[in-house]
């Protein structure tokens, strides 16, 4: 399916108090943000609807090599910028349509979008139930659109076409500038953008893992949070969203070859690098020679402390493996080594916490 795309930044953003389209979010504007991913979802087709101050959204539009079309009737609100989009779109099977004050969605929902598209129906990217932007448009609907006198925008003309939820683990969808407390909003997000927020990573694990999968990602997740918060009460700074969700979504690949590399690549695909680093090392990490632990091997001592999603001692979990592989001297040689690897890493933690490590769970659990 050809897909394109209509974005929109024709208007006055008067509740923002700034131009919203050239506003700079991390050193990069909203109009760029959308641009780029955009682009890192392989649609070409993008038309930049402009309106008030044209000139410097063409000329910033013309910076991430989109072009625009000039809305001349921008101030009679956003429904004429999308008739103005769609009228100068290339010919394509679908558009998106996107608000300029809406900058980061990311790329896998709209790739979620396309493989869910089929040219009958406007489909919406929804997360926890909630529909967001940006819709993605049959073609066919363009001269319903173009005749529609206005009443209720755009919302309101397709809410009388077939559509189709699509659930995508972006709360980005959700996420507008309107006014400064959506900027810090946004912001803060940006600045987390790789590690995710933890609903993120929950919709993300419920996408992807079977139920006995996410209930062993749950119990795991819940062990290293609460190994990080006891080692952060002893002079520690460990990010506890980014134990959680790396704990959460180790297993995101489980099955595949060498699971623990195909999982970092698919999260690193998916724009989440930090969690990808301690995904790639969640079987098997050896103790810091500096001695001070971090995110990673919290992570993978967590895992081992978990069988399905019921405690159990590192001991337990390796000696189930060394039986099962008895007949294999090679094998029992690697698990014996990362068995040693596991017994390190908690030792190292209940020197730390001066607690045993039972007694540390114990007690985390009560809380």
């Amino acid at each position: 399916m050809n897909i394109g795309a209509v974005l929109l930044a024709a208007g006055y953003s008067s509740r923002m108090g700034a131009f919203k389209p050239l506003m700079q979010l991390g050193g990069r504007s909203l109009l760029g943000h959308c641009a780029s991913r955009l682009h890192q979802t392989g649609i070409q087709s993008i038309v930049v609807v402009t309106g008030y101050r044209a000139q410097e959204v063409e000329d910033e539009a013309g910076r991430h090599g989109l072009r625009c079309i000039y809305n001349p009737d921008y101030d009679r609100g956003m429904f004429s910028s999308v008739c103005a989009g769609i009228r100068r779109i290339t010919p394509a099977d679908g558009f998106l349509v996107l608000p300029v004050d809406i900058p980061l969605v990311r790329p896998d929902t709209v790739d979620r979008m396309r493989a869910a598209f089929t040219g009958k129906a406007v489909l919406y990217p929804c997360f926890n139930r909630l529909r967001g932007h940006p819709p993605l448009i049959p073609a066919a609907l363009i001269p319903a659109i173009l005749s529609h006198d206005g009443q209720g925008g755009l919302k309101t003309m397709l809410e009388r076409q077939e559509d189709l939820d699509v659930s995508v683990w972006d709360h980005g969808i959700l996420l507008d500038a309107d006014t400064p407390e959506d900027f810090a909003v946004l912001t803060h997000r940006l600045s987390r953008l790789d590690i995710g927020e933890r609903a993120e990573a929950l919709a993300l694990a419920t996408l992807t893992l079977p139920q006995q999968g996410l209930s062993h990602g749950l119990a795991v997740a819940r062990v290293a949070e609460g190994l990080g918060r006891e080692l952060n009460r002893h002079g520690y700074s460990l990010n506890e969203d980014l134990l959680h969700n790396a704990a959460l979504l180790h297993d995101v690949a489980k099955g595949r070859p060498q699971h623990e590399t195909a999982g970092a690549e698919l999260l690193r695909g998916l724009g989440l690098g930090r969690l990808a680093e301690i995904v790639a090392v969640h079987r098997d990490a050896p103790p810091p020679v500096s001695g001070r632990l971090t995110e990673k091997e919290m992570v993978c001592l967590a895992d081992k402390l978990i069988r399905g999603s019921k405690r159990i001692t590192v001991r337990q979990r390796f000696q189930e493996k060394l039986d099962l592989y008895a007949g294999d001297a090679e094998a029992c040689l690697a698990i014996r080594r990362r068995l040693a690897n596991a017994q390190a890493l908690q030792t190292l933690a209940e020197r730390i916490t001066g607690k045993d490590i039972e007694e540390l769970l114990d007690a985390e659990q009560r809380l």
